[in-house]
């Protein structure tokens, strides 16, 4: 079982302690940009509480591995599990193999979220905030350089296994559904599973038809980059073309402080690491928390970007 372990109680930073806890989290992926900020936060969050031990596994983007990782956790008798979990349809069935054992669900809703048993949560963001606000921006952007009447572009999707990735597509329709927006239409969609190589083979391909387009809207900010890329390499003029993403990723930052990148929004990770574990660690306790924990998004434009540089 590929991990990383942390006994927080020899390495605590500060004085916050429980009773001798010990906490397993298993990721849907490590090979992960947003996700390795998420994690490495919650081992540094674990390490200023005295008393609680902390341990992270890898589950390889495999739903099986992670049910199994699951319950090897509850078989080596930790107090609470914290799930990342790979595919966001098997809530039910990864709730089951934690059996009475407190678990919190971080950063992917499972599809199971309304009907969580007392000792079971979930901490993230809201996802219909996500998108809908990435889309609206660039709806907002267009209409600025005088493309109200019609502007064409393309949608990115993350895994579709992913509620994520399902929500923020749909945000988008939602806002191109507004009045406000409809003059954009999306041209062509398809998944690039999060994944800044697959976004740029999937945008070269897209371009080679030649098709004009004023946008891109991609489910976060690593699809958008390998768009991004994609159209550099082939000599477009990034003023040109509107691009939308979430996440607010140090690369992201980057990308829109170049001015190729315009719109992003950021996902609160530490927020969503030290909220999971401080439900963890309450659950554990017997304390009640709330079913849905939810951090919310902020819009990240050029305007306000420096406020966020080393936030994820």
């Amino acid at each position: 079982m590929k991990k990383q372990l942390l006994t927080a109680s020899l390495v605590a930073l500060v004085g916050t302690s429980v009773a001798a806890q010990e906490i397993g989290a298993t990721f849907s992926k490590f090979d992960d940009n947003w996700l390795t900020v998420l994690r490495n936060g919650m081992v540094e969050y674990a390490g200023t509480i005295d008393g609680l031990s902390y341990q992270q596994v890898d589950a390889t983007d495999d739903i099986a591995k992670q049910i199994d990782q699951v319950k090897n956790f509850v078989a080596s008798g930790v107090d609470a599990i914290i799930v990342n979990i790979v595919d966001t349809s098997a809530g039910a069935a990864v709730s089951a193999a934690a059996g009475n054992v407190p678990l919190v669900y971080v950063n992917r809703e499972p599809d199971n979220v309304n009907d969580l048993p007392a000792t079971q949560a979930f901490v993230a963001s809201n996802e219909i905030e996500s998108g809908t606000l990435s889309a609206f921006e660039v709806c907002k952007n267009l209409r600025a350089e005088g493309k109200g009447n019609k502007a064409r572009g393309y949608l990115m999707n993350g895994q579709l296994t992913n509620q994520a990735a399902v929500q923020r597509s749909k945000d988008v329709y939602d806002v191109i559904g507004m009045d406000m927006c409809n003059f954009m239409e999306i041209i062509a969609e398809a998944p690039a599973n999060w994944s800044r190589d697959e976004a740029q083979d999937l945008m070269t391909n897209w371009m080679s038809s030649g098709d004009p387009f004023d946008f891109v809207l991609a489910n976060n900010d690593e699809m958008a980059i390998g768009a991004i890329q994609a159209m550099k390499a082939a000599g477009m003029d990034m003023a040109d073309v509107q691009v939308g993403g979430v996440d607010a990723s140090q690369d992201a930052l980057l990308s829109m402080a170049g001015g190729d990148y315009d719109v992003t929004v950021f996902q609160d990770s530490v927020g969503q690491g030290t909220g999971s574990i401080d439900a963890a660690i309450k659950l554990a306790a017997g304390e009640k928390v709330n079913k849905k924990v939810y951090i919310p998004f902020v819009l990240v434009t050029p305007g306000n970007m420096a406020g966020f540089m080393d936030k994820n």
